[in-house]
């Protein structure tokens, strides 16, 4: 049987691109782990035997481990939940090991085991030494077969354990090199029994492929309890801890963390740090966008000036193109402002990344701002979803936004309550 590494799909033969997800060259052979006829091992196998749901009692209160790390404690619900299994992904270089690794020291007087198959027991403590991290509860472990990993667990009983990472993992039962899809869901499936069984706490650093997916089987995100990924753009300092799954808590609330020569450094108020060296210049505004559960001010910038090519030039760092091109479109049309012969670079401060609808009018105010040379006569906050026709919608938690500019002292909010169409936008300016 073949199997795709990317969807976890099924073929009966092999080729070149799986069917399924179009991906090229992820068709692997899965390596046989059963012999016999399955009616034969059926017949064998004793029954277990069923409890019925209403008799036992339901499991209000997870005992969890606090990590002490108020960003991480948010996103995780409360702490690490004590036997549950978590996987951390991440670009190359985003910061996922140094995230850990202050964790790791910050559940003092927890025991912890740092198993690691991508650095050496003096690089490890070279990364404590730098991070100021106490190491005293930290013990070392270099990559072994996933068998020897677990009867190693069982005899310590550490509290917590990381393996960095579960690629490196290889299995002494099965055949197959460290970081192909049967060895990485073989390894995982013994790892979460493990926790189940004895309570450990499970910590698992995943790489990613190059379109930011975890790499290896689709299955080893289902195994797990937690999925954690850090994002953000490794030339800017702000990284994002997002939750994608989480068996104990929600998955609406993000951590925002600041990237230092001391490690990471949670940020308490996103908004007041993203808007610190802001100057009120044409071009300038500011947006509330909604990440999860919580409300950042952002800055975003505009540029226009008259081409001197063929082809009017338009770039987005932080913004998806294609949107802004509809959006220059629709003040072309809608609000009488000529761009077709205007080059048009948007930024978003901070390395920040925005996808909602809900940042349209900020876009389109900045874009105005920069074409007329005309900041915002006060601090203003704008959001809003623009259609097609020009008008301007309403978003989710326009509440909750506003009440977000009012405690950063904006108290000038401009959304589909003060405007109706999007040319009402140069009355402002």
């Amino acid at each position: 049987m073949f199997i795709c590494s990317h969807c976890d799909a099924q073929s009966p033969k092999w080729s070149g691109r799986c069917l399924v997800c179009d991906k090229w060259g992820t068709i692997q052979e899965e390596a046989e782990t059963a012999k016999g006829s399955s009616l034969v091992v059926a017949k064998s196998v004793a029954p277990a035997v069923s409890v019925s749901l209403k008799d036992r009692s339901a499991q209000n209160e997870l005992e969890r481990m606090e990590t002490r790390d108020p960003e991480m404690d948010r996103v995780l619900g409360g702490g690490i939940v004590k036997g549950s299994v978590l996987l951390v992904s991440g670009e190359p270089g985003i910061g996922k090991s140094t995230l850990i690794a202050q964790m790791t020291s910050t559940i003092s007087p927890n025991k912890a085991l740092y198993i690691s198959g991508e650095e050496s027991a003096g690089q490890l403590k070279a990364r404590f030494d730098r991070l100021k991290c106490n190491m005293d509860h930290v013990r070392y472990l270099e990559i072994k077969p996933v068998e020897t990993l677990v009867a190693t667990i069982e005899k310590e009983k550490p509290d917590l354990v990381v393996i960095d990472s579960i690629q490196t993992v290889s299995a002494s039962s099965i055949d197959g090199g460290p970081g192909t899809p049967t060895t990485v869901r073989y390894a995982t499936s013994l790892l979460m029994d493990l926790a189940k069984r004895t309570g450990v706490s499970i910590v698992l650093i995943g790489q990613v492929t190059k379109d930011g997916n975890v790499a290896g089987p689709k299955t080893l995100e289902h195994l797990v309890d937690v999925v954690l990924s850090l994002e953000g753009d490794s030339a800017h300092a702000y990284r994002l801890l997002v939750g994608k799954k989480n068996r104990f808590g929600s998955t609406d609330e993000i951590g925002v963390f600041e990237m230092t020569q001391q490690g990471m450094k949670p940020v308490e108020n996103p908004s007041e740090r993203f808007l610190e060296e802001r100057a009120n210049v044409p071009g300038s505004v500011i947006t509330a966008t909604v990440e999860g559960s919580r409300v950042f001010l952002i800055e975003v910038q505009a540029l226009v000036e008259k081409s001197v090519y063929g082809m009017p030039v338009r770039r987005a760092s932080g913004f998806d193109q294609n949107r802004l091109q509809m959006l220059i479109a629709i003040l072309s049309k809608r609000a009488g402002i000529k761009l077709g012969e205007q080059d048009i670079y948007l930024n978003v401060i901070g390395g920040m990344k925005l996808v909602e609808p809900a940042n349209d009018l900020a876009v389109c105010a900045a874009i105005v701002s920069a074409a007329t040379n005309k900041p915002c006569s006060s601090p203003t906050v704008f959001f809003g979803e623009v259609g097609l026709g020009g008008e301007i919608r309403s978003v989710p938690l326009s509440e909750k936004r506003a009440q977000e500019a009012k405690r950063m002292g904006m108290e000038t909010v401009i959304n589909v309550k003060k405007i109706k169409q999007i040319g009402d936008l140069k009355a402002l300016f």
